[in-house]
């Protein structure tokens, strides 16, 4: 009976590579020399020995995609491409050297090599002559892209990772393939969705949507904030949630609470693929090995290793703006931009044939910011909105751009003009590049006083994350890097702090401004900095970023003036917080409450439904009483475990 089951499984396999294989075959060109056609995670790949005739002719593939309805993507066969040495020579004489390679990375299992360069234009040559040049006498589809003026570890890191474990990799995106193409047993008319975090709080997002043939996990975030795992992890030990049978995960974004818990998938046994942008994966993973080391300094227990984490990058599939993929035999995803953090994405699914359509925003921002464009709003269909709803109480409502850097302003050279130091708690990904952008134009400009702005953490990295993916930021950001060389996290007003003893001379020196993380002051270096200014009524703490229930940035923010804290040496002190303590609303990369319902009127098309998350409750509630009564939508605010049925 069990062979007989295998049998079973395998012929709902095979029948749909059958049926492409065919169409494949019987509408490609003679003498292309076509060696196999395999599943490639959510594409089919074409492996050929004559790759540069097949994609002079993208016309014909095209056409074969648009009949199967699948992605399709050419590949040189491995026997007639060049060693990974002498490829690269011949690469290096095809482009010129004012291209400025800065290096280059080839991925065995695709038959890709990435090429960065100080000048991508020049190495494309012109309408991407250079490109074609590569491919015919190196059988390599090449990749350029721009080197980052500030090189990312983590970049590299997971580059290198990728090509040593492309046979592993293989075999993932194999079977990725067979399970997304597979034949469904029954048609789908069912949908429901699971909370199983982030919802009526901030923190552990986790949503499951499940089908009569799928299951898909959106998010599987951590409350940083939290010690206590059954209030800091997603609720996964909850009969709805089946990690045998969970088909593809989606991660809207790197911050901790979307993406943090996603490793311990892998550690339990997952092996199937994660979906995301490119930016999030380089962005995650540093956020995910950061998370361990404070974890480890701590002396708490970590929920996965270093080896889960690599784990989770070898399964990833990244994917554009805009581009849509199967993800499951019933379910298409479709990633837009959210404006939230660089890479950050509402996600989109199709469901069933036209069956049912869900718009899930993650973290958004519908307005403008110094570092990304305002989040899409346009969508082919939609039935469900999912909207998160952090700032959704009526006292939610941001001054104008303007008013809010005037007042940032307002507050940094007040403490300055008194002597003082101006402290900023704040993520390594998003606000702090904000920040940044904002101090360098305003220093230029006269409007704040030029002292060093000391920058401590992760950001240095991340920044060169950020300027790896220039295309994602906002069209000035991007003009500036592509076009200009413009580089505006190398300003010479930002000094980078590389050595923790450093921390001391910064804080008997003269006024200044100090960029640190963590952004709700859960740990890293700024509770150093705080330990030691927070005595100092000359000084001031600015919150410029999100503070979550319980934690210490909330405690003082709302008021707490001793902190018990461990000193250099080991003690518990408390220290007495002294120090002014300001919160300048409007740098958040979230919607504030008219944004959020401007973009419930604006969404196009109008849904029928709306469900509200990540939330303290009385902002989820008080927001979903507004849409009800203004726009006479149906609209919920469900709590943690709790299941709704879509259709």
């Amino acid at each position: 009976e069990e062979g007989k089951g295998i049998k079973v499984m395998q012929r709902r396999i095979e029948k749909p590579y059958e049926e492409i294989r065919n169409c494949i075959l019987e509408n490609i060109p003679s003498g292309i020399g076509i060696t196999r056609i395999e599943y490639e995670g959510p594409r089919i790949a074409i492996y050929t020995k004559k790759p540069e005739v097949l994609l002079g002719q993208s016309y014909v593939v095209a056409d074969i995609a648009g009949m199967i309805k699948k992605r399709i993507v050419v590949r040189a066969d491995p026997s007639v491409r060049l060693p990974e040495e002498e490829a690269e020579r011949r690469i290096k004489e095809i482009i010129p050297k004012e291209a400025g390679i800065s290096a280059i990375f080839f991925d065995p299992a695709t038959g890709e090599v990435t090429i960065e360069a100080k000048k991508p234009s020049l190495a494309l040559g012109k309408e991407g002559a250079n490109v074609q040049e590569i491919i015919k006498a190196t059988r390599w589809s090449p990749k350029i892209v721009k080197a980052s003026p500030i090189p990312s570890k983590t970049i590299t890191q997971i580059r290198h990772y990728m090509c040593s474990m492309s046979r592993e990799r293989e075999r993932i995106m194999r079977e990725v393939g067979e399970a997304v193409f597979r034949t469904p047993v029954i048609e789908t008319k069912n949908v429901r969705v699971t909370f199983l975090g982030g919802s009526m709080e901030v923190g552990r997002s986790a949503i499951l949507v499940q089908t009569d043939e799928s299951s898909v996990l959106l998010d599987c975030g951590v409350n940083p904030a939290s010690t206590n795992p059954r209030d800091g992890f997603p609720r996964l030990n909850v009969p709805e949630f089946d990690l045998d049978r969970l088909d593809a995960v989606v991660i809207t974004h790197a911050h901790l609470d979307h993406s943090g818990f996603l490793p311990f998938l892998y550690k339990y046994g997952y092996d199937g693929p994660v979906y995301c942008s490119m930016p999030t994966l380089s962005l995650m993973t540093l956020l995910q090995l950061d998370y361990l080391q404070v974890l480890e300094s701590e002396g708490r227990v970590t929920p996965y290793s270093k080896a889960d984490i690599r784990d989770a990058v070898l399964h990833a599939i990244t994917l554009r703006f805009n581009e849509v993929t199967d993800i499951a035999p019933d379910i298409r995803l479709t990633l837009h931009n959210a404006g939230h953090i660089l890479g950050s994405s509402i996600v989109h699914l199709h469901i069933g044939r036209g069956l049912h359509n869900i718009v899930y925003t993650g973290d958004f921002k519908f307005g403008y910011t110094r570092l990304l464009r305002p989040a899409a709003s346009t969508f082919p269909r939609v039935e469900t909105l999912i909207m998160e709803s952090t700032y959704g109480a009526p006292e939610d409502v941001m001054p104008p751009r303007k008013s809010v850097e005037e007042e940032f302003a307002r507050v940094v050279n007040q403490t300055l003009k008194d002597g003082g130091k101006v402290l900023i708690p704040v993520p390594a990904v998003g606000r702090a590049q904000e920040i940044m952008v904002v101090l360098d134009e305003y220093m230029r400009r006269g409007e704040i006083a030029e002292v060093p702005v000391y920058v401590e953490g992760m950001i240095e990295e991340a920044n060169g994350i950020h300027m790896a993916y220039p295309t994602y930021l906002s069209q000035e950001l991007k003009n500036k890097i592509l076009y200009e060389d413009q580089n505006p996290f190398e300003s010479e007003y930002f000094v980078f702090v590389k050595q923790p003893d450093q921390r001391f001379e910064i804080v008997e020196g003269g006024p200044c401004v100090i960029l640190a993380t963590s952004g709700m002051m859960v740990g890293g270096p700024v509770l150093d900095y705080f330990r030691q200014l927070a005595p100092d009524k000359r000084n001031t703490l600015l919150f410029v970023t999100y503070q979550v229930n319980g934690s210490l940035g909330r405690r003082i923010q709302s008021g707490l003036r001793q902190v018990s804290m461990v000193n250099s040496e080991g003690r518990v002190e408390v220290v007495d917080v002294n120090m002014r303590v300001e919160t300048v609303e409007g740098f958040t990369g979230h919607s504030d409450r008219a944004q959020l319902i401007n973009y419930v009127r604006k969404i196009s098309p109008t849904p029928r439904r709306v469900i509200l998350c990540h939330g303290e409750p009385r902002k989820c509630l008080n927001m979903a009483m507004t849409i009800s009564r203004m726009m006479k939508l149906t609209c919920r605010a469900p709590s943690n475990l709790e299941s709704i049925r879509l259709v």
